[in-house]
């Protein structure tokens, strides 16, 4: 119902502004916004390439409908320094936040003020969901885990050793990895996990730890990875090894996207990161504009948004050396304004 319900919203939406005669739209149609009206997005190292096509889909939705966009966050992977950029979003009083939350419980009380001050927010890719975010916008990582788990099982047999790397406290790189584990053990108990080290998306660090991995472990087979960064560092040290690893990684960075055109990576599971952005805007929007909906629930006597949904999932791609081209972001954002 929750991933149904976003596509029902959105396909309102994009009804209503294709019947509104051109150059009128925002005079006929509901979903546009007053003048002034402003949608933050906010991350977490805020210069990672991840995050490019997804503020270029929140762009083009928030251009359908007429509104201003702001991109914010904080360049390091510091929780408080993230949340002190936050709360110096709010300051400027937008109509809502799209968050991408390092952490989940640190930002349950500035969501939860946030949300009591008049600004709606919602959650992208990572989630804070013991706070009062209105919806979580993500791809599936439990199904990206089983992909992932299934491939490399395809590719190495159901009776090899393999490590992972990791990056606690990050909930969606939590569970792709929490999942990926537990997958292997349930559906092929021969599957012997050797290695599992946090890098915390650093290359160095994931360089280091993947050579003690395969010191420690002659016959390592495969390593999968949550992120694209850590997997920089990873296919590094097993290149200077000269050993034969599978690797698999989720996100990816051109840097990655090389290493699999080169066929040193397997492949990366890259959420959708344009409809990501986009979803995320049509989601925060709806949430500070929930007038516009009257579902047939009890939202009146609860007191809840009628937005509110707990997942949405925006997808996932497979990227190979087949289609590696495909996902060349300098030729994404030719003709594209990157602020």
């Amino acid at each position: 119902m929750n991933r149904i319900g976003l596509a029902g919203v959105l396909s309102a939406a994009v009804m209503t502004l294709t019947l509104a005669m051109p150059g009128a739209a925002s005079a006929e149609s509901k979903f546009q916004c007053k003048p002034d009206e402003t949608y933050v997005m906010n991350v977490m190292v805020s210069a990672h390439p991840y995050w490019v096509p997804v503020y270029q889909g929140f762009k083009q939705a928030a251009a359908a409908m007429g509104c201003k966009t702001v991109f914010s966050g904080t360049p390091d992977y510091d929780i408080a320094k993230q949340i002190a950029s936050f709360e110096q979003d709010l300051i400027k009083k937008p109509a809502g936040v799209l968050l991408h939350p390092m952490q989940a419980d640190p930002f349950i009380e500035p969501i939860n003020r946030a949300i009591e001050n008049g600004t709606t927010v919602v959650t992208f890719a990572a989630d804070s969901p013991k706070s009062k975010r209105v919806s979580y916008i993500t791809s599936d990582n439990l199904a990206e885990a089983k992909f992932a788990a299934e491939e490399i099982v395809k590719q190495v047999g159901d009776d090899a050793e393999y490590g992972v790397l990791e990056n606690p406290g990050q909930s969606n790189h939590d569970l792709r990895v929490t999942a990926f584990i537990d997958y292997l053990a349930k559906n092929y108990p021969k599957m012997k996990l050797v290695g599992r080290q946090a890098s915390n998306q650093d290359a160095n660090v994931a360089n280091k730890a993947v050579a003690s991995m395969l010191q420690a472990n002659p016959n390592l087979k495969a390593l999968w990875i949550p992120e694209a960064g850590s997997a920089e560092g990873a296919v590094a040290a097993v290149l200077e090894a000269k050993a034969k690893v599978l690797i698999m990684h989720a996100d990816i960075t051109p840097a990655t996207l090389e290493q699999i055109k080169a066929g040193n990576i397997h492949m990366a599971l890259s959420p959708n990161q344009g409809m990501q952005g986009y979803l995320g805007f049509v989601a925060t929007f709806m949430a500070a504009h929930p007038e516009l909906i009257d579902p047939f629930n009890d939202y009146k006597t609860s007191g809840y948004n009628p937005m509110s949904i707990p997942f949405a999932d925006n997808g996932f791609a497979v990227i190979t050396k087949e289609n590696a081209d495909s996902f060349d972001l300098n030729k994404y954002m030719q003709g594209r304004d990157p602020s």
